[in-house]
């Protein structure tokens, strides 16, 4: 059976962006982004190493998976660019996103010419992360839709004292999904992935909420050019269960889109904010209580805690009223450890309000909370059609389905928002006296 793709096929509108014939709406100019060449396919099987050869990364080739991942693809490409040139490959062992696998790592790609890797999140973000410190071009070939990080500019790292956070990075040079080794991986890391798309509507809504209220930078870019695909992803979510290849195609769209809208924003609020903040919280600070859950599967837990969150005022008439920020330096310290907690305290000056601040801030949502309410409610999916798209995908719907004890999530929802500079409905929630009240009754 045919798989119904979009017109001009899987990386239709990515072509012309990466190529540079896209008008970016928001400064009347052709788009440019940092990438040579974003490729996805029903099969790649057989075109491995003309897809390499085409980049020019060198004359000698450097294949990093994982166990995992070299069976799923790792081998079929080493064995491909072995028509290239010599090829060395490193298998990693259960790698972590973090600065001591990033030395470890880094030890073994010293002599590395051309940097292949194949696999998702961590693989991707470790080969990202070094080649981009050592001025090196990489290439990947994406063996599951876990995530969006494939085509942004930063790399996920752990710190040595256990922050996670994003770092400045380079995009890879080729990007390259062969949607059946995709949809054949298994199903909770489609699921992941699908969770970390259904995250725009209650990020777009913390951002503007943040660019009306306290004047962040917003782009509409990032959510124009992936608005038709998210349609057509969410009505296709029970196919992600049930490894659907066109389902497996229109998120890797959408998660490939996301990531470049990075290229346009430098940053990435358009799908990072509260809820983003929560599963961090979460990798950071839940110690051995931690499941081993991807971080895609708890942003999709913390998704539906956000939606419920936002709509409880934008159900409301009358505009939120907050008080002075109140945040406890030393509760960070206990919960976070004094490194940690005073980067954290360092980060978040710029949202911690005092009595005046607070009172401009309710000046200003009073007068245009009923206009504010109404953009906000635009850019909304309704809650109830939020849970069923997750449940479609076989994603966890609760701290519970995570195996997270109750007591983690809770703390992550409410103190969270120390650990970034982003402005969210958390913020928002807390400054008014109701966070913890919400919070209780999550799980």
């Amino acid at each position: 059976m045919a798989v119904t793709m979009p017109d001009g096929g899987w990386t239709a509108l990515i072509d012309d962006i990466v190529g540079g014939r896209w008008t970016n709406p928001e400064t009347g100019m052709l788009a440019s982004v940092p990438y040579e060449k974003i490729v996805i396919e029903e099969s790649l099987d057989g075109r491995e190493a003309d897809l390499i050869a085409d980049l020019a990364l060198g004359e000698r080739y450097t294949v990093v998976a994982d166990a995992d991942t070299w069976d799923a693809m790792g081998s079929r490409v080493a064995r491909a660019l072995g028509s290239l040139g010599p090829v060395d490959t490193v298998i990693l062992d259960h790698p972590h996103a973090d600065m001591a696998h990033v030395a470890d790592l880094s030890e073994k790609l010293a002599g590395a010419e051309g940097v292949v890797a194949v696999g998702s999140g961590t693989i991707n973000d470790l080969c990202k992360f070094i080649t981009g410190r050592s001025n090196r071009r990489y290439a990947v070939f994406g063996t599951a839709a876990s995530m969006n990080g494939y085509t942004s500019t930063t790399a996920s790292i752990t710190l040595e004292n256990g922050l996670k956070v994003s770092l400045p990075s380079h995009a890879p040079s080729g990007f390259f999904i062969d949607l059946g080794v995709n949809a054949a991986a298994p199903a909770y890391l489609s699921a992941a992935g699908f969770a970390d798309c259904l995250v725009r509507s209650v990020a777009q809504v913390d951002w503007w909420m943040s660019h009306r209220l306290i004047g962040s930078l917003y782009s509409t870019v990032p959510y124009v050019i992936q608005d038709a695909d998210e349609r057509e992803l969410n009505a296709r979510a029970k196919g992600i269960a049930e490894g659907d290849i066109a389902a497996n195609g229109y998120l890797h769209r959408v998660l490939t889109m996301c990531g470049l809208g990075v290229s346009f924003t430098g940053m990435s609020n358009h799908g990072s904010m509260g809820e983003h903040q929560v599963s961090h919280y979460i990798d950071c600070f839940a110690g051995d209580r931690h499941p081993g859950t991807l971080h895609g599967q708890q942003v999709g837990v913390a998704t539906l805690s956000m939606a419920r969150l936002q709509r409880l005022f934008l159900d409301s008439e009358k505009p939120p009223v907050i008080g002075p920020t109140r945040i406890d330096p030393e509760g960070m310290r206990a919960r976070m450890g004094c490194e940690i907690a005073a980067q954290c305290w360092q980060e978040i000056q710029p949202k911690v309000f005092d009595a005046r601040t607070a009172a401009e801030i309710n000046e200003k949502l009073a007068d245009i909370w009923p206009l504010l309410r109404q953009e906000l409610k635009a850019f909304a999916l309704p809650v109830e059609e939020m849970e069923q798209l997750l449940r479609d995908a076989g994603g966890p719907m609760t701290a519970a389905d995570l195996g997270l004890p109750a007591d983690i999530y809770r703390e992550a929802l409410v103190h969270s928002r120390e650990m970034r500079n982003r402005y969210a409905f958390l913020d928002i929630a807390a400054d008014a006296g109701l966070l913890e009240d919400f919070a209780a009754g999550e799980a």
